[in-house]
C-alpha cells in the first residue's frame, strides 16, 4: 500500500458520490491501510463508453491512485440479458453477436482512465454461463418478489399495466454473484443500481464473505438535458475525436458546466469553486465552458490536441470560418427547415429539429434562424447546428 493520505481519503469519499453504504467501515479502512478490491462492471449494451460512465471509471482509478486493486468486469453475459433498472419498460435481449461487437474496444476505452495493466479484468460468462438450476435456486432464495417489485421503476411499470418477465428479476442476482466470484470489498455504481449492488451485499453474506462497502454515484446531464444515455444520442464518448468531443461539450447547457468539472474532471475543487463564483458574478460561461472542454480533450487525448481542437472551434464556430471539406448536400428549393434538418442527418427527426431552432442552435450563413416553418429558397447557404456544419446547394 501507498503511504495514507487523508486529504485524498477524504475527496474519495465526497467527490462524485451520492451515497456510501457503511460509509464509517470504509473510511476505517481506507485509513487502516488494507488494501481493498474495487469492483466495478459495465455492461456492452453499446460499442461507446460515454462521460456519464467515465464517474464510475474515475472513481476506480481514485482507488488505484491509493494503492487499492481496481477490478474491472465486462458483462458479456449480463448484457445480453439486460438491466431494466434505469428503464420504464421490458429491455429486450441482445444478440451475443451484438454483445461481442460491441465490447471490442471497451478494454481500450476504460483503459482512458484506468491503468488497465494493473486492473483485474473479467468477462462474467466466464461463471454466469456455467450456472444451473441448483445454484440459482440457491441464489434466489436469498431474496423475496416484494424486495423486486417495491423498485420504483418496477412498481410503476406494474400499476401502468406494463408487462414484466421474469428474467428481469435474475439481473440483479447475476450482478451479485460478480461480487461474490470477484471477492469485491467496494462495488461502484450510479444511483439506478442501488438494488443491484445492494444485493450484491446479500448474496455475499449468503456465500460467507464479507459484504461489500458500496460507493453510489450521480447521474450525469446529457448534452440536450436528459440523462446522458447512448440510446438518446445525447452523449459524449470516450473515442470521440478531439474536435468532436470539443465541439459537443461547447454545445452544453451552460448550467451543467460546474457539474461536469465537478463529476468528470479531476480539477482542483478549489479552483472549481473558484470558477463557480465568478460565473455567478457576471463572468460569461462561455469562457469556463471552453477551459472544461480543453481539459477534458487534454485528459482523454493530449495537449496538443487540445489546443489544436480550441483553435479549430474558434476559427469554425467563434470567428464564422468555414472549414475547406465541409460536407455538401443537395436539396430542393421550397423544402422547410424542419425537413431539410432530418434528410441531412442534422436532426433525428422533425420533432428534434424543431427543439434545436426552439433552443436557438441553427444557424443559416450565421443568422440565427427562429421560425421553424422557414422555406429555403435557391442558392447556397452553410447551415450549421451545434458542432455539425454543410454547405446547403438548393436548385
Amino acid at each position: 500500500m501507498k503511504k495514507i493520505d487523508n486529504e485524498k481519503i477524504k475527496e474519495l469519499l465526497s467527490r462524485g458520490t451520492e451515497e456510501i453504504i457503511s460509509f464509517d467501515d470504509l473510511k476505517k479502512k481506507l485509513e487502516s491501510g488494507k488494501k481493498l478490491r474495487i469492483k466495478l462492471g459495465i455492461d456492452p449494451t453499446s460499442p461507446n463508453i460515454h462521460l456519464g460512465r467515465s464517474i464510475p471509471l474515475l472513481k476506480l482509478r481514485d482507488f488505484q491512485e491509493l494503492g487499492h486493486q481496481a477490478v474491472f468486469i465486462i458483462g458479456d453475459f449480463t448484457g445480453t440479458i439486460g438491466d431494466t433498472s434505469d428503464k420504464e419498460s421490458e429491455r429486450p435481449m441482445l444478440e451475443q453477436e451484438t454483445i461481442k461487437k460491441n465490447l471490442k474496444n471497451y478494454i481500450a476505452q476504460a483503459g482512458k482512465i484506468v491503468d488497465m495493466k494493473k486492473a483485474e479484468i473479467y468477462y462474467n460468462s466466464k461463471w454466469l454461463g456455467k450456472l444451473g438450476y441448483g445454484e440459482i435456486g440457491f441464489q434466489a432464495d436469498q431474496f423475496s418478489l416484494n424486495e423486486f417489485i417495491s423498485r420504483e421503476n418496477i412498481s410503476k411499470r406494474l400499476d401502468g399495466g406494463k408487462r414484466i418477465v421474469l428474467r428481469e428479476l435474475l439481473y440483479p442476482l447475476m450482478q451479485a454473484y460478480d461480487s461474490v466470484k470477484v471477492k469485491a470489498d467496494v462495488e461502484l455504481g450510479g444511483t439506478d443500481q442501488k438494488f443491484n449492488v445492494l444485493a450484491g451485499r446479500t448474496l455475499q453474506k449468503a456465500y460467507k464473505q464479507e459484504p461489500q462497502n458500496i460507493i453510489t454515484n450521480p447521474l450525469i446531464e446529457g448534452l440536450d438535458g436528459r440523462k446522458m444515455s447512448s440510446s438518446w444520442g445525447n452523449t459524449v464518448n470516450l473515442f470521440d475525436s478531439p474536435d468532436e468531443m470539443f465541439g459537443k461539450l461547447m454545445s452544453l447547457k451552460d448550467e451543467f458546466i460546474i457539474r461536469y468539472f465537478t463529476l468528470l474532471t479531476r480539477v482542483d475543487m478549489k479552483e472549481i469553486r473558484k470558477y463557480e463564483v465568478e460565473m455567478n458574478n457576471g463572468a460569461n460561461p462561455k469562457d469556463y465552458k471552453m477551459k472544461l472542454a480543453y481539459e477534458i480533450v487534454r485528459f482523454y487525448h493530449s495537449e496538443k490536441d487540445a489546443q489544436k481542437a480550441k483553435d479549430n472551434f474558434e476559427t469554425q464556430f467563434q470567428k464564422g470560418a468555414v472549414p475547406e471539406n465541409v460536407q455538401e448536400f443537395k436539396i430542393k428549393a421550397g423544402e422547410g427547415i424542419l425537413v431539410v434538418l432530418h434528410q441531412i442527418g442534422f436532426a433525428s427527426s422533425n420533432s428534434e429539429a424543431r427543439r434545436k431552432i426552439q433552443e436557438g442552435a441553427v444557424k443559416l450563413d450565421d443568422e440565427k434562424v427562429t421560425d421553424i416553418n422557414y422555406i429555403l429558397d435557391k442558392g447556397e447557404r452553410i447551415v450549421r447546428l451545434g458542432r455539425k456544419i454543410g454547405k446547403l446547394k438548393i436548385k
